[in-house]
């Protein structure tokens, strides 16, 4: 599986950016797209899922009703639309993908084995 991600940079707080992954190769007919981000010195943390199997997505509490996550099945694409950005939204943010699960999305990044190479966003205040 291959995973390019797009779209990060940098806004004030309170502004929007919507960042982009272009998934292919997949093995298996149910996988699970994920985004996750890592601030410096920081763990990568989940951020948003989409599970192909369930059709649903899921979202770390800090994101909620901030992010919404869209996945565009002809394409293979997941978008992560960020609105109400904050400083605390600052990191790396990456694209993972877990290749045949089935059922909800899994929120530790040991449980993915492809990533993309990340994109930076970084929020001002």
């Amino acid at each position: 599986v291959q995973l390019v991600e797009s779209g990060g940079g940098s806004v004030q707080a309170g502004g929007s950016l919507t960042l982009s992954c272009a998934a292919s190769g997949f093995t298996f007919h149910t996988y699970v797209l994920a985004w996750f981000r890592q601030a410096p010195g920081k763990e990568r943390e989940f951020v948003s899922c989409f599970s192909s199997s369930e059709g649903k997505t899921t979202y770390a509490p800090s994101v909620k009703g901030r992010f919404t996550i869209s996945h565009d099945s002809a394409e293979n694409t997941v978008n992560l639309q960020m609105n109400s950005l904050k400083p605390e939204d600052t990191g790396d943010y990456f694209c993972a993908a877990d290749d045949g699960r089935i059922g909800t999305c899994p929120r530790h990044h040991s449980f993915f084995d492809r990533w993309g190479q990340g994109t930076q966003v970084t929020v001002s205040s």
